[in-house]
């Protein structure tokens, strides 16, 4: 099930963002995006700020090695993101 508001977008930028998205790429936008922009405040501003804390913050792993990580763990989930 999918809310109406993520799946079109929260508001003409959204709305407008997808459009582009599908105009260049053929696609409709990834479900990541579309919940990331979704009511940015509660969920997506905070969520993208530890995303970029955990893959560029001190670390013993060096960004590539957390870049590789993420990409084998978006594989195993079919993740084409």
């Amino acid at each position: 099930m999918r809310l109406g508001n993520v799946e079109r977008g929260d508001g003409l930028s959204a709305r407008l963002l997808y459009g582009v998205v599908r105009a260049v790429s053929g696609f409709r936008a990834p479900d990541v995006v579309r919940t990331l922009r979704y009511r940015p405040h509660l969920f997506g501003r905070p969520h993208s700020a530890h995303t970029h804390a955990v893959m560029r913050g001190p670390s013993e792993w060096s960004i590539g090695e957390r870049e590789l990580f993420a990409a084998f763990v978006s594989h195993m989930n079919q993740c084409h993101f």
